[in-house]
């Protein structure tokens, strides 16, 4: 990756610093596209003279892709979303893909999820295979990486819900036995380096990314609960119930989507016989070895707190 120009579309959200941060230590050159780029200006101390740059890019517009791309070697698409579905998830797929073959582009990391299917119940999960299929369809050497949960020190995940059981009597679990096999964070970047580091090896390839521990929705709230010291009480809510409450996810606040219900359906965790970490050649971090080192903010007293239950 020495010298060779990376465009980043969302580089400066939860993964794309760790991929940046990635490819920078790589000694790749790292472009950040994303509709605000000083909202990425923290990336710029993590590289060297001249290493990062950052550029204003509308994904909903494909002449500011195009901008963005030109010149580069290799395109990554991090963006992904909760509610534009088609707009983002496949249109701006199939434009970067598309502007990432006019730039010669010779490598290109399409970043879809484990769930990603034409026949899904959800909309996020049809409009995410359907962005692989127009990805493919204009780079078809395009490598798609699909993970599942991503988890890291800034996520919206392991976050949530250590927020809510460190400061709520009750926590209710939704779909308790949904099961997840969470990614690191900093698994996924290194997964996006080698894939775009040998193209002739991962292009035209489609990796599902987990960790080593296949947990259930439960599980997680437990594992967490033990990590900060906190024990409410964290009743399993009826799939009726939980029902109920996805068909208000349109109101302010509301805990989940419908949408997001449905994709609570299927288990997230990696397909029998899919390709994955190993292949991209990244040794899975289990989640109990990193992510106690900041959950320990959400104890009483922070870091000086003594990890005790009530």
């Amino acid at each position: 990756m020495d010298g060779k120009l990376v465009t980043l579309f969302g580089g400066g959200g939860f993964l794309g610093r760790y991929v940046a941060q990635d490819l920078l230590a790589a000694g790749a050159r790292v472009r950040v596209a994303q509709r605000d780029p000083q909202r990425a200006f923290f990336l710029k101390p993590l590289g060297g003279l001249g290493q990062t740059q950052f550029v204003a890019a509308d994904v909903k517009r494909p002449d500011t892709i195009a901008r963005a791309v030109a010149g580069s070697d290799a395109v990554v698409n991090l963006v992904g979303t909760f509610t534009d579905y088609r707009a983002i998830n496949v249109d701006a797929a199939r434009a970067m893909a598309e502007a990432a073959v006019a730039a010669g582009a010779g490598a290109l990391v399409q970043i879809s999820a484990i769930g990603a299917d034409a026949a899904s119940p959800s909309l996020y999960g049809r409009t995410k295979a359907e962005g692989e299929a127009a990805v493919r369809g204009a780079f078809p050497a395009a490598t798609i990486l699909r993970p599942s949960v991503v988890f890291g020190q800034e996520d919206q995940f392991l976050n949530r819900f250590a927020g809510m059981i460190a400061t709520l009597p009750v926590v209710p679990i939704l779909k308790p036995e949904a099961r997840f096999q969470p990614v690191y964070v900093a698994d996924v970047a290194k997964a996006v380096t080698a894939a775009l580091a040998d193209p002739l090896t991962h292009g035209g390839k489609t990796y599902e990314l987990g960790g080593p521990d296949t947990l259930s929705m439960a599980d997680i709230h437990h594992l967490i609960a033990d990590s900060i010291g906190r024990r409410p009480a964290m009743p399993h809510l009826p799939d009726a119930v939980g029902s109920a409450m996805a068909s208000l996810g349109f109101l302010p606040g509301a805990p989940i989507t419908r949408d997001q219900w449905l994709m609570l359906q299927t288990d997230n965790v990696v397909a029998k016989g899919a390709e994955g970490l190993s292949a991209l050649g990244v040794t899975p971090t289990p989640i109990g070895a990193v992510a106690p080192g900041w959950l320990i903010r959400y104890r009483r007293h922070g870091r000086f707190g003594a990890k005790t239950i009530r």
